[in-house]
């Protein structure tokens, strides 16, 4: 009778403990909950960012992703977050936004780049690419077909083939040997000079994980399921999610 009792006290601690392991400080649990940052010119952000990314990075509670073309939203939405997805071109001219998203990063919370995110899109502001971009581009080849090739196996390659083919702008990426240094996880040549050009990356960042995904113009990219698996590789990673 006393061992029995004694069985049933150690099975309860044993329950009490697992149940507070599980729910301690600093356990994540659900899904990632990101905010997608787009807006700007020269692509259509409400079509491809807004509705089909969102809804790839939502599908199946993968994540819960909300999406704005506001950069005034950013500021009071950082807090509930776990990574910051930016796609814009336009403007981030408020200084406060600006410091908060730094303060996000240097939290180590996760950052993705996509796209038009990875240019030189602000002269007052030369911090963004050269901190967390680590470089940046400032032309592209005209829209055409080109091949990608991974040059590195990682968590944001996983499940990727070693060389895939799309139709998008191919970005003249190019890191700054003056700034934060990146990893080249996948590259592609330009059909047309035959340069090459960094795809996907990682910034070395020293406090956050930092993702940049060159692809990104319309349906040829946002539409292939090579697309879709580097963009949820990437927010898991940057989230630190197994």
């Amino acid at each position: 009778m006393f061992r029995s009792i004694i069985y049933q006290c150690l099975l309860l601690l044993l329950a009490v403990t697992v149940s507070a392991f599980a729910t301690a400080p600093g356990k994540k649990s659900g899904p990632i909950k990101a905010l997608l940052v787009g807006g700007g010119a020269s692509h259509d952000f409400d079509k491809w960012y807004k509705e089909v990314d969102v809804a790839t990075l939502n599908a199946n509670g993968f994540a819960q992703v909300e999406y704005t073309s506001d950069p005034a939203a950013i500021l009071g939405k950082l807090a509930d977050i776990d990574v910051l997805i930016l796609s814009n071109n336009q403007p981030i001219p408020d200084k406060a936004t600006r410091e908060a998203i730094f303060g996000f990063v240097n939290s180590g919370k996760g950052l993705v780049l996509l796209h038009a995110a990875m240019w030189y899109n602000w002269n007052d502001w030369p911090e963004y690419n050269k901190e967390l971009v680590g470089g940046g581009s400032k032309g592209h080849d005209k829209y055409g077909p080109y091949e990608v090739k991974i040059q590195k196996k990682h968590a944001v390659t996983k499940n990727i083939p070693s060389s895939f083919s799309l139709s998008d702008e191919l970005y003249y990426y190019i890191p700054d040997p003056a700034a934060t240094p990146v990893e080249v996880l996948a590259d592609a040549k330009s059909p047309h000079s035959g340069k090459v050009f960094p795809s996907v990356f990682v910034v070395k960042h020293p406090k956050s994980r930092i993702v940049g995904i060159a692809l990104g113009h319309d349906a040829a990219s946002h539409d292939i399921d090579v697309y879709k698996t580097l963009l949820k590789n990437a927010v898991r990673w940057t989230a630190k999610k197994k």
